[in-house]
């Protein structure tokens, strides 16, 4: 009997060749315990080589956005699954380098993205807001209402995971779940607009 690779992967990668395939059907469950196996590693390789925990959050969920975007293309027979993400997350690390952006950790929060116009900006910089802030608020009226409460209290109420947990009476990682869902579907809804609204 030829042993593959798949054959020896730790127990709980041995199924992340069918969860892919489900992501790429859309399957938000399958996105979910593939993340919560995968990202610990994926997380550390990237902090590793980026040397920043907020920068290696973001290239993190970078690399799942991408996940959740190509998970169709991916292929058992050019490598496991951990070898897809590792070389993804790669990639992406060394973007972020190459870029220049490591050396300022910025984060373009969904409070900041919504937008209260400052009294003191001129009336073109305050339509650029109110336009920024419509835009956002459209976006965020297409996710489903589960995700969208989770991201508000998160987002715009302040509220730890924790507490949105005991809060709705729903587990914690449930609460995570929705929050990084609704995350990424932002960041499809907002991608035709530019970087500047969610990064």
């Amino acid at each position: 009997m030829v042993m593959t690779m798949q054959d020896i992967a730790p127990a709980p990668e041995r199924e992340w060749p069918d969860l892919i395939a489900k992501i790429a059907r859309g399957d938000q469950e399958a996105f979910s315990r593939l993340y919560d196996q995968s990202s610990p590693h994926i997380y550390g390789l990237v902090l590793r080589m980026v040397n920043q925990p907020q920068i290696a959050e973001e290239v993190t969920m970078d690399v799942y956005v991408q996940v959740w975007k190509q998970a169709q293309s991916y292929n058992l027979n050019r490598g496991t699954p951990m070898g897809w993400l590792v070389t993804l997350a790669r990639s992406r690390a060394i973007d972020r380098l190459r870029s220049g952006r490591v050396e300022r950790a910025h984060v373009t929060s969904i409070e900041e993205i919504g937008g209260l116009e400052s009294e003191e900006a001129n009336p073109e910089d305050q339509s650029s807001g109110r336009q920024r802030a419509e835009i956002v608020r459209t976006a965020l009226a297409i996710l489903p209402r589960e995700q969208r409460e989770s991201l508000m209290l998160a987002y715009f109420g302040g509220y730890s995971q924790s507490e949105i947990s005991k809060q709705l009476g729903i587990p914690l990682g449930t609460v995570k779940t929705r929050i990084r869902m609704a995350m990424i579907r932002l960041r499809e809804a907002l991608a035709p607009y530019g970087k500047g609204l969610i990064t």
